[in-house]
């Protein structure tokens, strides 16, 4: 008996890992947007959900192959941040940030409402079933290690590029000071413009791998929107390392929560979690206390 258990505990932390990987890709768009422009997109979880319609037809009703739509879906969601960044973002960048919320809030609802009108309300799904590794008494859906490793190569690359390239360096500085960087010459809302962009492409991403696991329908967002913007308040909303670090937890959290009962009660817990560190840390895990 007790060797089972062991088999299962083992199962559900692996799993918590798998989770961890994507979490962290969903809190790292939204990390670095609110790092680099000081605004929330609440309506993020929403280009997901287009981005999983994109792949949807690119792939299953076009019949592109996958290696053409995802980088097809990628690029359509990357231009969605632009589109949504220039009309929303761009003519509120001065107003108070509840002005901004309620804008990007206004978009969440009208983007649920427009796939509602153009897609209809039925759960489509891309009809790809991947097989199981099976690792002695413990399996594990290949449609998760591929999340997985595609989020974690994603990270590298924005890393990389945020660290190797002259623009990545510029937008690092603009999240570390407005202010001087704006006195010094450099154009900030071509490196915001930019900024919403990767955000749009890494929403792209996480889209490419959702898709695999969940069904696509205009509330999908609802899935993982709120508990991705629980995880940026959790790490600091803007560091990247603290949502790296709250993504695993929460997802660690829900893992072993699934494990002693029903899934349900796993975000249950994370939710309650969340409570107690918000009274604890209210700044965030890695936030330096005064």
């Amino acid at each position: 008996m007790a060797d089972i258990f062991d088999v299962y505990l083992a199962e559900a932390i692996i799993s918590g890992i798998l989770l961890g990987g994507v979490l962290a890709l969903l809190a790292l768009g939204l990390n670095l947007i609110f790092g680099v422009i000081d605004v929330t997109w609440i309506c993020y979880a929403e280009l997901i959900m287009l981005g999983m319609y994109a792949l949807y037809y690119f792939y299953s009703v076009y019949g592109l192959p996958m290696w053409v739509a995802a980088p097809a879906c990628i690029l359509v969601v990357a231009v969605l941040g632009l589109l949504l960044h220039y009309i929303v973002i761009a003519p509120l960048l001065d107003a108070p940030p509840i002005n901004q919320l309620l804008a990007t809030g206004g978009v969440l609802f009208f983007l649920q409402s427009f796939a509602t009108v153009a897609f209809g309300i039925d759960f489509r799904n891309l009809g790809i079933r991947l097989p199981v590794l099976a690792l002695g008494e413990m399996h594990f859906s290949y449609a998760r290690l591929l999340a997985f490793g595609a989020a974690l190569a994603g990270m590298v690359v924005v890393y990389l590029f945020m660290t190797r390239t002259y623009i990545g360096t510029a937008i690092r500085a603009i999240s570390q000071d407005r202010q001087i960087m704006a006195l010094m010459g450099v154009d900030t809302r071509r490196l915001y413009l930019v900024t919403s962009a990767i955000g749009g492409a890494l929403a792209g991403l996480a889209a490419c791998l959702l898709v695999l696991q969940y069904d696509v329908h205009p509330f999908v967002g609802l899935s993982f929107g709120p508990i991705t913007f629980l995880i940026c308040v959790l790490g600091g909303l803007g560091n990247f390392i603290g949502g790296f670090v709250a993504a695993f937890l929460f997802a660690q959290i829900i893992s072993l929560g699934g494990l002693y009962s029903d899934l349900e009660w796993g975000y249950v817990l994370a939710f309650a979690f969340f409570i107690v560190m918000m009274f604890i840390r209210p700044a965030g895990l890695l936030a330096r206390r005064s």
